[in-house]
Parts: C-alpha cells; sequence; structure tokens
C-alpha cells in the first residue's frame, strides 16, 4: 500500500455533478486513504478543490497543497477550499513553492509532488491527450511510479 500519493487532475469540472465526482473519489481514491498516508494535491481548481475537500471530509489522511508560488496567486475558489481545509484542522502542510504562474511554474509544482509520491492518481478531461495532468502522469511513468487513470 502506498504512503504517499498525489492526485491530478483538470481543472475543467463544471461537465459533471459534485456528486459524480465524490462517488468517482469514493471509488478510485477511498482504496488508498487510509490512516497515515500523505495525499499531496496542488491547490488548484478543478479536481484539486474537489479531491481536497473530498479528503478532508471523508477521511483521515494527511493532506499536504502544493502550490507554484502562493497561495494568494491561486484563484478564488481554490483559495477557499484550502482556507476552508485549513480552518478545519485538516490540511497537513502548505507548501509554497518559489516558482512561477506559468505552465513551467505548475510543471515544476507537479514535479515535486510526485516527486514525494510513490502513486499517483490521475483525472484527465476525457479525449485531451496533452494537459498537466497527462504531463504529471508521464514524469511519474519515467520514474517507474504506479499510476491510477480515470478520465472524468
Amino acid at each position: 500500500m502506498p504512503q504517499a500519493v498525489t492526485i491530478t487532475g483538470t481543472r475543467s469540472t463544471d461537465h459533471r455533478a459534485l456528486t459524480d465526482y465524490r462517488a468517482t473519489f469514493d471509488e478510485y481514491v477511498r482504496p488508498f486513504a487510509r490512516h497515515g498516508v500523505r495525499f499531496h494535491l496542488g491547490g488548484a481548481s478543478g479536481i484539486d478543490s474537489l479531491a481536497l475537500r473530498w479528503l478532508a471530509d471523508e477521511t483521515e489522511v494527511q493532506i499536504v497543497v502544493a502550490v507554484p508560488a502562493r497561495l494568494a496567486d491561486q484563484p478564488p475558489d481554490a483559495r477557499r477550499a484550502v482556507v476552508a481545509v485549513r480552518n478545519a484542522g485538516r490540511l497537513t502542510e502548505l507548501v509554497e513553492l518559489d516558482g512561477t504562474l506559468d505552465a513551467e511554474g505548475y510543471f515544476a509544482r507537479n514535479r515535486w509532488m510526485v516527486d514525494r509520491s510513490d502513486f499517483v492518481i490521475g483525472f484527465p478531461l476525457r479525449g485531451t491527450q496533452s494537459s498537466g495532468t497527462r504531463y504529471t502522469l508521464d514524469y511519474a511513468a519515467n520514474q517507474d511510479k504506479p499510476r491510477l487513470v480515470m478520465p472524468v
């Protein structure tokens, strides 16, 4: 069983109901969300925020949010999710990397998370072949880390 897991996924989540995502996390994330396991999330909109709130509400895992620069630079909905989880006492650590707010900054953040995990769960947008999520899954594959890919 993995001790550290990265969740990565699309920012485009408005095409499905929130209950669908909760059911997807129940089925595909819950088996790995055991007490003592550390989860790394990117603190962005979409899957990052949905998974963050689900993990905080539904599990007892350790939760680490990593952002490429500062939390204040993240989109408002993503900031609200992180602050709510922190205020609930469920955020283990907030890592503000000294990066940029462009593709390279987000890729560096994702590499940071994968480097600290031994398993990656990806939720790419169905039908996309090129995205930050795909980049992260490919990076994990090149590190010989197991991955679970669930297109949404």
